[in-house]
């Protein structure tokens, strides 16, 4: 099992960027599937991307198609979810998320498909 850290988020003016990091503990995170998520206050949590095992394989939400992009570094342990051109829209906590599989088990989307979860990063985008 894993634990999961998220870390790198803040205020940003609209238009701007900000990097997050999740950073995992743990075993064989090589192994993990690990997406990206994020809640509004009084939202369901939104399902943003994903990223395979190996990093080879990424699948994105439409609201993260073109502005978000999800990398990997399996020798840290790390997960990074680069946010470019930020609207007010993208206000919320944004999470990672983990689940050991196979190869062939991708993507994942829904919450329920997960069973490592980080605290959150808060990203607050002012207009």
């Amino acid at each position: 099992q894993v634990q999961l850290v998220e870390s790198g988020g803040g205020l940003v003016q609209a238009g701007g960027s900000l990097r997050l990091s999740c950073a995992a503990s743990g075993h064989s995170f090589n192994y993990y599937v690990v997406g990206w998520f994020r809640q509004a206050p009084g939202q369901e949590r939104e399902f943003l991307t994903t990223i395979s095992q190996n990093g080879g394989s990424t699948h994105y939400a439409d609201a993260a198609k073109g502005r978000f992009t999800v990398s990997r570094d399996n020798a840290k342990k790390s997960v990074y979810l680069q946010m470019n051109n930020l609207k007010p829209e993208d206000t919320a906590m944004y999470y990672c998320a983990a689940k050991r599989a196979i190869l062939s088990d991708f993507p994942k989307v829904h919450p329920e498909s997960y069973d490592t979860w980080g605290q959150g990063t808060q990203v607050t985008v002012s207009s």
